[in-house]
């Protein structure tokens, strides 16, 4: 049996002795959910019910300005699971694996199962069928939740939304009410398959690194009937915002995306009223069925003996637009696209229900999860570990964080860079091929303007300030770091 250094243990951020066993590395439970935006208890939300996560974010720390580094699943979720930008990996889309552009690339449970421990996935980690078998350690035993989901086609029967055009699909409505049990559904299958797995990880002398892909909040809002009645649909606040921000490109937003690849969705962006407050409470029932599977896997984690010693983070893989510039879904670099959630529990962590305001991205868990858990730090990371903000939450951070999204519009294919500051959202869409053409730019100023309404990249007096920003935009995360 290996024997752990000491040194290794203390790189835990103030573990108390009776914590852990400090012959172990800790455990990993890694826990990501799908659009899951900063609409939970936790980051202020008093409407939506999200008993679990919230009781997850009192036992560790929540960052309120996370950030993904593209707003859109495959190219997410390969940047933090290889700790690398979407630059690097070349994942832009989602069909594109990172090992084509870092064949040998050593991911994140890579890493871990490298260094001893049990690795092994449940539901959505990576992409669809962008799966990474190195990541994991083999496995036979282990049922896939591809194919749990309920995709169903079913008949909409919708007289208020009868002057639209349909849109004609064999995936179903966006939303429904399903008779399955509050833990039935695939989300409660997911959490079956993730006890099951605790029960046989405890029996085990190696530590595990478990991560468990929730599907929900991700379209179809196909939820238990009782998530539906948990709430009155007429006290779900709708966006205040449902207009397009003024002064900004028309390639800044995408007019129709994933959604309309649902049947019954009205064929126009401009959605009905009612049918607006019917997605947004099928949102947030979504939210709630996720979070009441999650807190079944964290509560076993607890009756097992095995928290004590468990680091448990959760995040979201980018956001997701609820009716916010008259758009739906994700696809964009606006805030509410790119802005996530992340909480991070630490065995023997000084500070509990603590808060950080902190700026900091996605392509930074690879490196704080290595380093609390003792491991060492790859060279080719180009995150920051968080584990100096967990154990001091009002440190002072990085000067920015950095995401991006590619567009073609009028056959002109730009990519869009943007920065969020602590004050502003600065893009710069360019010439995608050789960023030798700047095509447009935004600008946001959260300090008078937070829900990005009016681009003010174009007015004169900014000119100043457009420079400076420009200059810290080229010279990217390697500058924005200040300690």
């Amino acid at each position: 049996m290996k024997i752990i250094p000491i040194l290794a243990l203390l790189a835990l951020p103030c573990v108390s002795t009776q914590a852990a066993d400090q012959t172990a590395r800790p455990n990993v439970l890694f826990l990501v959910s799908d659009d899951l935006r900063p609409e939970l208890g936790c980051y202020g939300n008093t409407v939506i019910k999200s008993p679990n996560i919230d009781a997850l974010a009192k036992q560790g720390i929540t960052f309120n300005r996370a950030y993904c580094q593209q707003a859109v699943c495959s190219p997410s979720r390969s940047s933090v699971m290889t700790g690398a930008r979407p630059d690097t990996t070349q994942v832009l889309n989602l069909t594109t694996h990172f090992r084509e552009a870092m064949p040998d690339v050593i991911t994140l449970p890579q890493h871990f199962k490298n260094s001893g421990y049990i690795t092994k996935q449940f539901g959505k980690i990576y992409h669809g069928d962008l799966q990474d078998p190195p990541s994991w350690t083999p496995k036979k035993e282990d049922a896939s939740i591809r194919g749990l989901f309920d995709s169903r086609t079913f008949t909409v029967a919708d007289e208020k939304n009868a002057e639209f055009k349909l849109t004609k699909t064999n995936r179903g409505g966006a939303f429904r009410k399903t008779d399955d049990p509050p833990n039935g559904g695939g989300e409660g299958k997911l959490a079956d398959q993730a006890i099951a797995a605790l029960h046989e990880l405890k029996k085990e002398s190696k530590p595990f690194f478990l991560a468990i892909g929730f599907h929900k909040p991700h379209l179809p809002f196909n939820v238990p009937k009782f998530y539906w009645n948990l709430y009155d649909p007429e006290k779900i606040p709708m966006a205040p915002n449902q207009f397009l921000p003024k002064d900004a490109p028309p390639f800044a937003l995408v007019e129709k995306p994933e959604m309309w690849n649902y049947s019954g969705v009205p064929d126009t962006a401009d959605l009905p009223e009612d049918y607006k407050r019917d997605l947004k409470h099928g949102y947030y029932a979504a939210v709630s069925y996720m979070d009441a599977q999650l807190g079944r896997v964290v509560d076993e984690l607890d009756s097992l003996g095995l928290r004590d010693n468990t680091i448990i983070i959760l995040w979201g893989d980018h956001g997701w637009k609820l009716g916010e510039h008259s758009r739906w879904a994700k696809h964009s670099n606006v805030e509410d696209d790119t802005r996530s959630p992340l909480i991070v529990s630490v065995p023997g962590m000084t500070h509990k229900d603590a808060k950080t305001d902190a700026l900091v991205e996605f392509v930074d868990i690879y490196p704080t999860l290595a380093e609390l858990a003792g491991l060492s730090l790859p060279d080719h990371l180009e995150g920051s570990s968080l584990k100096p903000l967990i154990e001091e939450p009002e440190l002072e951070w990085k000067e920015a964080a950095f995401s991006q999204y590619p567009r073609t519009y009028q056959k002109k294919r730009m990519m869009g860079y943007t920065m969020r500051t602590d004050r502003y959202r600065f893009t710069r869409w360019v010439k995608k091929e050789d960023h030798s053409e700047v095509v447009a730019l935004e600008l946001y100023d959260h300090q008078k303007d937070p829900q990005e309404n009016i681009n003010i990249a174009n007015n004169p007096e900014h000119k100043t300030l457009i420079e400076k920003l420009t200059k810290q935009s080229l010279a990217g995360w390697k500058g924005a770091m200040k300690h």
